[in-house]
């Protein structure tokens, strides 16, 4: 490993950001609509039921949350993408670049992306609804890692898929974090599901920390049965899905696919 290379990566993803509206758009415009947007209907919603007083408390920090985790898995296979589209892929895979190393340059991307929609997400929270995230204390730092690590995971799977499949697979860079959405119990308990999507829900990371997330909110205590599970499925997620893009990576270059990639 290279730290120079792997800066090498950061940098080269940076400049494509200097310049662009849309991407900036992407890191900036994006959450502050889901914020606003969800955050006026969660006012409403509370407002219409005396029974859920805490709506807003829930709901606001499930939304964060969340994105942390979507904006990880961006950072991820939208740079990925990115390449891509430049006919950039040959020429990285041609360099002394290691795969490792430029896999850990698009995390330190994705880990950008997360600070900066995490900022913006959390100052407008609190200025528009009176919601800080940092009252859950401490406790939140091994969520948001938890949820980074996840999206990781499902990047570093999407990318495996688009390297394989090529164009045809662009759709997933955007499409897969939400095919989790459902069993991750983001706005409601695992409970709320039926028993057989409950024990798929437990298999997935990010349902253990919005369980963890609720609790929190509750109790004021860090559920140490759910931090434990949310840790060992990521160790378990980043292993299979790193070992899977290598595994589709010999195999794209063993066939010769690598430079028909993007066109």
């Amino acid at each position: 490993m290279r730290v120079r290379r792997i800066w090498a990566v950061v940098l080269r993803q940076l400049y494509l950001y200097r310049r662009s509206l849309p991407r900036l758009l992407e890191v900036f415009y994006w959450p502050m609509v889901d914020l606003l947007l969800w955050g006026f209907v969660s006012l409403y919603l509370q407002r219409a039921s005396a029974d859920i007083p805490s709506f807003v408390i829930y709901f606001l920090g499930a939304l964060i949350l969340w994105d942390i985790l979507f904006r990880a898995q961006q950072g991820i296979s939208v740079s990925f993408l990115e390449d891509m589209w430049a006919r950039n892929l040959i020429n990285i895979f041609a360099s002394p670049l290691k795969i490792g190393e430029y896999i850990l340059g698009l995390v330190f991307i994705s880990i950008l992306k997360v600070c900066i929609a995490f900022l913006v997400m959390s100052t407008l929270a609190w200025l528009f609804y009176s919601f800080s995230i940092f009252k859950l204390g401490i406790a939140l730092i091994p969520l948001v890692l938890n949820l980074m690590a996840m999206g990781w995971a499902v990047g570093i799977f999407t990318m495996a898929l688009i390297l394989r499949f090529g164009q045809e697979a662009e759709v997933l860079a955007w499409a897969v974090a939400f095919l989790f959405m459902p069993f991750s119990a983001v706005f409601y308990p695992v409970s709320t599901l039926p028993l057989l999507l409950q024990r798929i829900a437990y298999l997935i990371p990010s349902a253990h920390v919005f369980e963890g997330m609720r609790i929190l909110i509750n109790d004021k205590t860090l559920s140490l049965a759910h931090l434990s599970a949310a840790t060992l499925l990521n160790l378990l997620f980043l292993s299979a899905s790193t070992i899977f893009f290598i595994r589709i990576y010999q195999l794209v270059k063993k066939k010769g696919i690598l430079p028909k990639i993007g066109e």
